[in-house]
């Protein structure tokens, strides 16, 4: 949401040796993909970020003339996902699908087993998926300023859920409490299932959870409503909710992006033929309307670009989890 670095050339070099080593990667990508790829999911499946990765992978199979095998490898906020991807041969026939903050986050709050600056190469932004404030049923208030009168007024009785400790829900509560100097009571969750059904048993007063097909049809069931969002602007689907931006909590409009990454070492020319395909894929009417749908708005673009945004966000968090003291588990 990691500077790369590059080895320093070596000066000497004889000349047929120099010839082959150029032209390695020009004839690694002409020959790629000559067998399956394998996408790995940092998450469970059946989650929007599993049905966007079969979508992109089914439209790679088509466009590129290989099967994609879709891989779900959950837990630790992305962690181990990220860490398959980076373990894996840098081939370019092991991809992953997740969120940046396994990179940008998660190495800030706790221990990785990955190096995010040299071991994971990012390929193209995917999307990003607004994080939504949403109230249950216990919630007697109606708008995000309800909430803070309450946290205020009684502290500790306001309980704001979150899918764990060290995430993104959990990095927006932070700025919020720091800002609005609200008493509010974190309930870190291990994944997003029991959260939900917790939200709908009022088990807590609020949660922060991405975007999903599943919470808009809780929101408009009336089961659940949101009363904030992480993002750019408000979402055409919820045009009366509020930005953080405009609650007056600019450092908790936060946002999660997800993308596709590979094996720090793939070799650049086969990083940019993919890079193309998955922007080619990404533009398909279908992929972009089931993105939409559950409320993720599509990015694409360069390799290059996700990088620097990547450097940015990491760069960003570090200040954040310092200054709010958090730590994972």
């Amino acid at each position: 949401m990691a500077a790369f670095r590059s080895l320093p050339l070596r000066a000497l070099f004889v000349a047929p040796f120099l010839t082959i080593t150029a032209c390695a990667p020009a004839l690694a990508a002409d020959n790629y993909p000559s067998r399956p790829i394998r996408m790995i999911v940092a998450y469970p499946t059946g989650g929007i970020s599993d049905a966007v990765a079969r979508a992109l992978g089914e439209k790679l199979s088509v466009q590129m003339g290989t099967s994609v095998v879709v891989e779900n490898k959950a837990g630790a906020g992305g962690s181990i996902g990220i860490d398959a991807v980076a373990k894996a041969a840098p081939d370019g026939y092991t991809l992953g699908f997740a969120a940046t903050s396994p990179l940008t986050l998660n190495p800030h709050v706790g221990r990785v087993n990955y190096d995010p600056q040299r071991d994971i190469a990012p390929v193209m932004s995917v999307m990003y998926s607004p994080v939504l404030v949403v109230a249950t049923p216990s919630f007697p208030g109606k708008t995000f300023q309800d909430l803070i009168a309450q946290a205020k007024a009684k502290p500790g009785s306001v309980r704001w859920a979150t899918s764990g400790l060290g995430t993104v829900g959990h990095v927006m509560l932070e700025q919020v409490k720091s800002k609005a100097k609200a008493d509010v009571t974190l309930i870190p969750y291990k994944g997003a299932g029991q959260q939900m059904n917790d939200a709908l048993g009022g088990q807590f007063e609020v949660m922060s959870t991405n975007a999903s097909p599943m919470l808009t049809q809780h929101m408009q069931a009336g089961r659940l409503h949101a009363i904030a969002v992480g993002a750019p602007k408000r979402l055409e689907s919820l045009p009366n909710v509020p930005t953080f931006d405009e609650l007056g909590y600019p450092k908790a409009n936060l946002t999660s992006t997800f993308g596709i990454f590979a094996p720090g070492k793939t070799p650049p020319a086969i990083l940019n033929k993919l890079n193309a395909e998955l922007n080619k894929a990404l533009a398909e009417p279908d992929v972009r309307e089931r993105l939409m749908r559950g409320g993720e708005v599509p990015t694409g673009g360069s390799a290059a670009q996700f990088a620097t945004a990547i450097r940015a966000e990491s760069a960003e968090n570090a200040r954040i989890v310092k200054e709010a003291g958090i730590k994972a588990e």
